[in-house]
């Protein structure tokens, strides 16, 4: 099935999906029926995302929850002005699953009030087995830069490589599996309002991520009667209860609340044909808006291959100071606003209003530059860009590059008439 916000309809056995009933009084095979709400009941027709599951076994049928470790400890840091960058993470020797492996960088708002993001990164070594996760604090976007993954959901499998985002909704119980061995990359938990496509304004109606290159999983479910672990994060923390038969075990469903999964090679990428470098905004792939219209509470942006034509222009972004958060991400190749220090698995943060752009060596090699038509290729960049100033939770913060300032070293006075 494709589509990004529509509805959608699949079953794993003939029959199992009832037709023209949500919630019959006997559902087919005796299975349970569960509305899965990801919006709030009164939300306008257009913004609602909802899903009715049915289930070999009722979800509510678990013990009680108990707390475990937070591992991203102490996040009273208060916000920094400075600019950060991280080395990629290295892959640990010890086996390491998904799970286990995901830790929080950078943070904003507050998951209690429905704000902000965290931004993580994760270096695992070995699938979940079973054990299953779910985020009650927010959607979770995953962005692969090492290994495929092999993602097992409530409504479905998914498959996912490097160049591949996936997103689960907020709830939505789902495993990873590692077909590869060793796996890195980022997650990005979005607290705020369900990511979706921007408007696209005077573009029209065609361009950046089109909706029928987001795909939604078909039906598929296992029946195991065997233990497994189920975590959730709740509160910023981790809570655990166990069951004792796999919770993926939904048979059939329909709705538009729903995981998908996109293939960032298919970004219609939009730019100037004649001068002036565009502002970074034409790259949004998807949006969580805030209360305040045109203020995004997330945007997902990447920096795709593309070509580069504009006359008399400085061509790669130039230097700025933001009303946006700006945390980047770098999926494979090198971006063409740093020469050096920023590898793929790597992580820079740039808060509101505080100076960044090319480093020395970019930016004499922009400016000398004859410009004729050229493609920037074999590179993906991405970048969650937040209304909201990032804090660095302390386990970042001891791992940051201790000389990112450098990088804006080295540039000459411009010299007076």
């Amino acid at each position: 099935m494709t589509g990004f916000g529509n509805h959608f309809a699949t079953e794993a056995i003939p029959g199992a999906l009832p037709i023209g009933r949500n919630s019959p009084q006997r559902p087919p095979f005796g299975l349970y029926a569960e509305q899965l709400s990801g919006t709030a009941f009164t939300m306008a027709r257009a913004e609602n995302r909802r899903s009715w599951l049915y289930r070999l076994r009722p979800s509510a049928n678990h013990g009680a929850f108990t707390l475990a470790l937070d591992p991203a400890g102490n996040r009273t840091l208060p916000a920094s002005p400075n600019r950060l960058r991280w080395d990629p993470r290295p892959i640990p020797d010890a086996s390491t699953s998904f799970h286990d492996s995901i830790m929080p960088i950078l943070w904003n708002g507050d998951p209690e009030a429905l704000t902000g993001v965290t931004l993580s990164t994760y270096a695992a070594t070995q699938s979940m087995g079973n054990q299953a996760f779910f985020s009650a604090d927010g959607e979770m976007l995953i962005i692969p830069e090492h290994g495929r993954l092999h993602i097992v959901t409530e409504m479905g499998l998914i498959d996912l490589e490097p160049l591949e985002i996936a997103i689960i909704p907020r709830g939505v119980r789902y495993r990873v599996e590692l077909p590869d061995g060793a796996a890195r990359g980022y997650v990005t938990e979005n607290h705020g309002a369900p990511f979706r496509l921007p408007d696209l304004g005077p573009i029209g109606s065609n361009g950046l991520a089109n909706p029928r290159d987001f795909e939604s999983p078909a039906a598929w479910f296992e029946d195991r009667d065997e233990p497994f672990e189920l975590i959730q994060k709740f509160g910023g923390k981790l809570w655990t209860t166990q069951l004792a038969h796999s919770p993926f075990d939904v048979v059939a469903w329909h709705g538009n609340l729903a995981p998908v999964k996109y293939d960032l090679r298919h970004f219609n990428t939009i730019g100037t044909v004649s001068f002036d470098h565009p502002d970074p905004s034409i790259f949004t792939v998807l949006t969580s808006p805030s209360d305040t219209p045109g203020r995004a509470n997330a945007d997902f942006v990447i920096f795709p291959p593309r070509w580069m034509v504009a006359e008399d222009t400085f061509r790669p972004p130039w230097f700025h100071r933001n009303l946006m958060s700006e945390a980047m991400g770098l999926i494979t190749g090198a971006y063409d606003a740093k020469a050096g220090g920023f590898a793929p698995g790597g992580l820079s943060l740039h808060n509101m209003m505080n100076a960044h752009g090319p480093d020395a060596a970019s930016w004499r090699a922009a400016t000398e530059a004859e410009l004729k038509p050229h493609k920037i290729d074999g590179t993906m960049a991405f970048m969650v860009e937040s209304c909201w100033p990032y804090r660095v939770t302390d386990w970042a913060m001891a791992r940051a590059q201790s000389d990112y300032d450098t990088a804006w070293d080295g540039f000459p006075k411009a010299v007076l008439p």
